[in-house]
């Protein structure tokens, strides 16, 4: 061996439980750098004793809560549950829900958005209003008609949902800078992000959902699905997809991040309540709709089958041509209506939820460290 290199060594601890078997042997080290390692620095012997421990959880298996403390401290019960699979299922849940409450809302929107392409050029009235169209679908179709459309809604709403507010936690740990710190821009490309990932991998139920919706005939998405393939080929699954995409990034960039920097701005004792979330939640929808909403228009007509529009540059002035400037807002007031409980119920429910698996896991480690306690005591006593 080298006495002019540093070695180290390394041999198991008796009741310290490891993965692999470790037998004591030892290793040369290397310097990383191009300047004097710290040993060869040292007076005396040249000898270093490094220590090294392992994760916490390797350790608190032993003073895992029994059956009975999670029984007395359910809310410790949520701490078992892997966080990133309590995040996705919030998502899922809150955006289900918050689709189902909305949906006839919704129906009426895309109604009133697509109800120019519908009806074609030959029609003198190429607008419908907002009691109209309730109205219609009433006559024509039920009560049942106004969840026409909402199980594929569901369907995609649940990852869609899921996707969109996980990866916008896991964007924005990608966007932070040196300091740690999240900037204003750092926010808006994490909202951007999580909106087009979130999109681009529900975008053809998206479809389904609006030709089920607006499309007479049809009854079932297989029915919709099928004669989509047969007749305008798998590509019609994704036609408006750029719009879709160029309208959905800002629209949750800017919706994410008001709701985040607003939040972040309170009194940290008014951070934590559903009702500051939910004003907060309203607030940066409002905006986000107000500014992304003629995308979202130019995206429905795109997507009807026999659209005269092929890209974005087409819709926009084509519709404008034909509806005026108010066409690209139509359906507003009922996706007001929609949007604004809906990406409020959204917010809050995940935002809940995330204070939820906090709380869990601080109640979780408080066990671990009472049993923790309660072992060592033990062990002193016996000694």
């Amino acid at each position: 061996m080298n006495p002019n290199k540093p070695t180290l060594t390394y041999i198991p601890i008796p009741n310290i439980e490891t993965h692999t078997e470790i037998e004591p042997t030892h290793f040369n080290l290397r310097s990383t750098r191009h300047r004097k390692p710290i040993w060869a620095t040292q007076p005396g012997s040249g000898f270093a004793c490094v220590s090294v421990t392992a994760k916490r959880g390797e350790f608190e298996r032993e003073f895992e809560p029994s059956s009975a403390q999670l029984l007395q401290h359910p809310l410790a019960l949520v701490g078992l549950i892997p966080k990133d699979a309590a995040l996705f299922a919030a998502g899922a849940i809150a955006g289900a829900a918050a689709k189902t409450v909305t949906a006839p809302l919704d129906r009426i929107k895309l109604l009133m958005q697509t109800h120019g392409v519908r009806v074609g050029q030959e029609s003198a009235k190429k607008a419908i209003g907002f009691f109209e169209a309730i109205t219609m679908v009433g006559k024509e179709e039920g009560i049942k008609g106004y969840w026409k459309g909402n199980l594929p809604q569901v369907i995609r709403i649940i990852p869609y949902s899921a996707v969109q507010l996980c990866s916008y936690e896991i964007y924005k740990k990608l966007f932070r800078g040196k300091d740690d710190e999240l900037s204003v821009l750092g926010r808006l490309a994490a909202g951007a992000c999580a909106g087009m990932t979130s999109t681009l991998v529900t975008y053809p139920l998206d479809v389904l959902r609006l030709r089920l919706a607006v499309e007479p005939g049809y009854r079932t998405m297989s029915q919709v699905a099928l004669g989509m393939l047969r007749e305008e080929g798998i590509a019609s699954f994704y036609n408006g997809l750029a719009p879709s995409l160029i309208s959905i990034a800002p629209y949750i960039a800017v919706n994410f991040c008001i709701f985040d920097l607003v939040k972040k701005s309170l009194p940290e004792k008014y951070q934590k309540r559903p009702e500051t979330s939910l004003v907060t939640a309203l607030m940066s929808a409002t905006l986000a709709t107000l500014t992304c909403y003629p995308l979202d228009t130019v995206r429905r007509q795109m997507q009807m089958r026999g659209t005269p529009y092929n890209t974005v540059l087409d819709a926009i002035p084509g519709i404008i041509a034909r509806d005026g400037l108010i066409g690209l807002y139509r359906g507003f007031v009922p996706n007001c209506l929609k949007n604004l409980p809906n990406s409020s119920i959204r917010l809050t429910t995940f935002d809940t939820v995330k204070s939820l698996i906090a709380a869990s896991e601080k109640e979780y480690q408080r066990i671990v460290e009472e049993n923790r306690r309660k072992a060592k005591l033990g062990s002193e006593s016996a000694n």
